[in-house]
């Protein structure tokens, strides 16, 4: 796999950091790092308390990721669909579903 170009990784950070603002009031920003074709997406609290969200997949394609969920009990990510019922798609339905699933209140 193909790791992320810079101007991807610019382009995720973005459009996540907007996405909380719209979306995600009970997350201060999210916070993403790199590691080869996969970008791990942090959910950061009002306190400072992160929360790791979810695992982007990078296939090529700056608009559709291949997604892999948190999961605490496992303390690693699972290939998991989106809310959307696919199990690719932007960095925007990958933090919608993971929030849904990791946050206790629904979005606004």
């Amino acid at each position: 796999m193909a790791a992320i170009p810079e101007s991807t990784k610019s382009s995720i950070r973005l459009r996540l950091l907007d996405h909380v603002e719209q979306r995600w009031p009970q997350l201060a920003r999210t916070e993403v790092t790199y590691r080869g074709a996969f970008a791990y997406v942090v959910g950061v609290l009002p306190d400072g308390e992160e929360i790791p969200l979810c695992r982007l997949r990078y296939g090529g394609s700056a608009h559709s990721f291949g997604f892999a969920i948190y999961s605490a009990a496992r303390d690693r990510y699972e290939e998991a669909a989106l809310l959307t019922g696919y199990f690719a798609g932007s960095p925007q339905d990958a933090l919608d579903t993971a929030c849904t699933v990791h946050l206790p209140t629904e979005p606004s």
